[in-house]
C-alpha cells in the first residue's frame, strides 16, 4: 500500500494531479502539493454492513488511512462506499478539513468524530469553502430517497475545474448550474442505485463538453455493474474525450 503513497507524494510540483483509488474515490494533488481526498473506500466496510457476497470488494485496497496527510476530505453522502466507516475517522487526525452532507451526521455520531467538530463542515448545494490551493463548490445532484441531501462537487484548483458530479441519476436540467469551461468531468456509469448509466453520462458530457471525462463507480461490488467497455464504445461513436483511469492511475493537468 506504501507504494501508491510515494507515487501520490512524490508526483512532480508545479502540475496538478489526479489520482484514481477506485469506485468513486480520487485525489487531487495541487501544483504545491496539498491534497484533497473524495469519497475515498479503503476498507471492507461495506460488505460487512450489508454481509452478503454482491458487496465483496473486488479491487485492491491501494492506501491506508495513515498513508497520507490530507488539507481536505470530501464524502459526497452517507452510503458507505462514499463515508467509510473504517476510514473517515482516521483521515481527521491531522487537522484535516472534512465536508460532508448534512445527512452524514449520524455517521458522525456512530463513529464517535465529536472530538473532530471543529474539523467538520456538514454541506448542502450552494456551499462553498476554501481550503489551501482549493477551492469547493457543493452542487446539486439527484441520488434518489436513499440519499436526498448527497451533493457534487466542483473543486478549482491552479486554474482547473474538476467536477464530480457525485452519485446521481442524468439531470439535464440543472447542467446550466455548472460552470464552464471544465477540465475534467466524473461521473458514475453503473446504472444502479439511481446513478447515471453509461449512455447518461455521455450525455451530460455532451452538455458540459469537458476537456475529458472519467467514468467511475464500477469494479468495486459485483452488485453495483457498471460497462465501462459499453462507455468506451458511446464515447468513441461520439467521438467525446474520454480517458478511463486504472485504479492507481495517475493523470496530469499539465499547466499551460
Amino acid at each position: 500500500m506504501k507504494d501508491f503513497a510515494v507515487k501520490i507524494l512524490t508526483a512532480e510540483k508545479g502540475n496538478t494531479h489526479l489520482f484514481s483509488v477506485g469506485q468513486a474515490g480520487f485525489i487531487i494533488k495541487s501544483s504545491k502539493g496539498q491534497l484533497l481526498a473524495i469519497d475515498l473506500y479503503l476498507s471492507n466496510c461495506v460488505e460487512r454492513a450489508e454481509g452478503h457476497t454482491g458487496f465483496k470488494r473486488l479491487l485492491p485496497k491501494l492506501l491506508s488511512p495513515s498513508d497520507l496527510d490530507f488539507d481536505a476530505v470530501v464524502c459526497t453522502h452517507p452510503h458507505l462506499d462514499h463515508f467509510d466507516l473504517d476510514t473517515v475517522p482516521q483521515l481527521m487526525r491531522h487537522k484535516t478539513k472534512l465536508f460532508c452532507s448534512v445527512d452524514c451526521k449520524k455517521l458522525i455520531k456512530q463513529t464517535q468524530m465529536e472530538y473532530y467538530r471543529e474539523q467538520i463542515t456538514y454541506v448542502t448545494p450552494g456551499d462553498g469553502a476554501r481550503v489551501g490551493d482549493f477551492s469547493i463548490d457543493f452542487v446539486p445532484c439527484d441520488h434518489g430517497e436513499g440519499a436526498p441531501d448527497a451533493v457534487g462537487v466542483l473543486v478549482t484548483v491552479d486554474g482547473k475545474r474538476i467536477y464530480e458530479a457525485g452519485d446521481t441519476c442524468l439531470r439535464l436540467d440543472r447542467a446550466g448550474e455548472i460552470p464552464k469551461p471544465l477540465d475534467v468531468l466524473i461521473g458514475p456509469v453503473n446504472g444502479r442505485y439511481g446513478n447515471m448509466d453509461e449512455e447518461e453520462l455521455s450525455q451530460l458530457a455532451e452538455a458540459l463538453k469537458p476537456g475529458i471525462t472519467i467514468p467511475c463507480h464500477y469494479g468495486m461490488f459485483a452488485s453495483h455493474h457498471g460497462d465501462v467497455g459499453r462507455f468506451y464504445d458511446i464515447m468513441t461513436k461520439k467521438k467525446l474525450p474520454i480517458h478511463i483511469m486504472q485504479q492507481g492511475e495517475q493523470y496530469t493537468l499539465k499547466r499551460l
